[in-house]
């Protein structure tokens, strides 16, 4: 009898690493996770160990294999996804990173972003690239490694230093250094990559000082990136598909036309809007960005990032302490009416999509005797959903319509009354996949058609199944006063 056959998905995100082998048909066959530690050397600084992230990624490959193949899954590929903008240099000869990763919530650089601004390049790096001169890309993380880390420069610019987003971090390890590559989606969050030539652009390399000799090879995203090296991981495996990881949630979401949305509620939030084969600029505060790269051609989107949503939560239980598990949010949110006028403003590294401020901090604001537990649990799910409507506002005033729909995934989706609320606040349906993991999902379906499992996206749209629809309770007169109210509380703490 024939074994059914699979393909391993890794997902390497902020506060985790995580591995699923998913059957041809979209089902999960095994799973594994296992957390790292992350590192605060300073306020607004955050930092990986490099190292830690390789060693995650294979522990938890091998124990999905390992399952997957107990039950008798014949694992054919592997897609990769991983956190974006994360920043790691390494040594081309011994491998070794020279430096703590740091991370895309760090904003040590926000002061040389905005000297970049006075000087007056602004708009020649988002002409180029779409994005903004913030902190939260990977151009001035490597710059500020170069110039941090004694010798570093003078390594890179002789060729003996590499740099990669995570993935091209992982693809090295993964084939134990014959691969240096990464793919559009990733290469577009560098602001070193011009999105319409579709290639590093020597302009801003030099702008950001940074030598072209360390750049992986920027590839499709369904593509050939080498093998798993013998030793690497318990069985070598074709890697045929890689993506940020807000992009594989597109492609997992099945967003393959213009105009379908998808919002993922991991440790931050990241909704995405397809806009076609034309890149569209935002007079919103949103990024114009890859959605995918397939064959030589690109599709674009427009991204609203919010940096805080399930870390908002993982304060609640960390830094609070007042639940035990995220869970608890779900009961403690609904056994009230309101939060009595409390807003909490989650910018715990500066606020993203639309108000771009990286100086802003956190804020609970409207705090009475009576403010409890359940209070602030609902204040932080709520903060969430205030700073998606934000988006779907930007979204709709930069694409010229409205949207019908948002397609959401990742952990926080688990929580009914976070979908309704949500649905409530933004005020258009909320459409909840069968499978929540459409990141992991997204790379495995890239892996397939770039190992030809799949000859079109429109195979892999049809596996998209819901599981509930959540629609708006709320009337544009009852949400008015809220959003109000919301726009009061973040108008306190944003500078800019």
């Amino acid at each position: 009898m024939a074994k059914r056959q699979g393909i391993l998905a890794v997902d390497q995100g902020t506060t985790s690493s995580r591995a699923i082998v998913f059957a041809l048909d979209g089902s999960e066959v095994s799973r594994a996770r296992e957390p790292f530690f992350q590192h605060y050397p300073q306020s607004g600084w955050v930092e990986h160990d490099a190292r830690d992230l390789w060693r995650t990624t294979v522990d938890v490959c091998n124990s999905a294999l390992a399952d997957a193949e107990a039950v008798g899954t014949e694992v054919i590929a592997l897609g990769l996804t991983n956190q974006r903008e994360t920043t790691v240099v390494w040594d081309r000869a011994t491998g070794e990173p020279i430096h703590h990763a740091i991370v895309w919530q760090d904003r040590r650089t926000a002061e040389t972003c905005a000297g970049l601004r006075a000087a007056g390049h602004g708009a020649a790096v988002t002409a180029r690239t779409g994005l903004l001169l913030d902190p939260y890309f990977s151009a001035t993380k490597i710059a500020w490694l170069l110039d941090h880390v004694p010798g570093a420069r003078e390594r890179a610019e002789a060729g003996a230093l590499a740099f990669g987003t995570v993935d091209s971090w992982l693809i090295w390890c993964l084939t134990d250094g014959a691969v240096h590559a990464t793919d559009a989606t990733n290469a577009a969050r560098t602001l070193l990559f011009d999105i319409h030539a579709q290639d590093w652009s020597d302009e801003l390399l030099a702008l950001f000082g940074v030598p072209r000799a360390m750049l992986p090879e920027v590839c499709d995203s369904a593509d050939d990136f080498g093998s798993v090296a013998p030793g690497r991981l318990e069985r070598s495996l074709p890697i045929r598909g890689v993506a940020g990881d807000q992009h594989a949630a597109m492609v997992g979401q099945g967003c393959f036309e213009a105009g379908t949305i998808k919002s993922t509620y991991g440790t931050g939030c990241f909704a995405l809007l397809h806009t076609g084969e034309e890149p569209t600029a935002s007079d919103h505060g949103l990024l114009t960005t890859m959605a995918y790269r397939l064959e030589g051609r690109p599709a674009y989107a427009l991204e609203g990032a919010i940096f805080s949503a399930g870390s908002t939560v993982q304060w609640l239980r960390d830094g609070l302490g007042i639940i035990e598990e995220a869970a608890e949010t779900e009961e403690l949110a609904g056994s009230i009416e309101s939060t009595g006028g409390v807003h909490l403003v989650p910018a715990f590294t500066g606020m993203g999509a639309p108000w771009w401020d990286p100086h802003a901090r956190g804020a609970l604001l409207g705090l009475t005797r009576a403010t409890g537990p359940a209070e602030l649990a609902r204040a932080a799910l709520e903060s969430v959903c205030f700073q998606t409507h934000d988006l779907a506002r930007a979204m709709a005033g930069d694409a010229g319509r409205e949207p019908c729909e948002l397609r959401v995934d990742g952990g926080m989706v688990v929580n009914d009354w976070f979908l309704q609320r949500l649905a409530d606040l933004v005020g258009i349906e909320v459409l909840r996949p069968a499978v929540v993991e459409t990141t992991a999902l997204g790379a495995a379906y890239l892996a397939g058609l770039g190992h030809g499992i799949w000859r079109s996206p429109a195979e892999v749209v049809a596996y998209w199944q819901l599981d509930t629809r959540f629609s708006p309770g709320l009337g544009a007169d009852e949400r008015a006063p809220l959003i109000a109210g919301w726009h009061d509380a973040v108008g306190r703490i944003v500078t800019q």
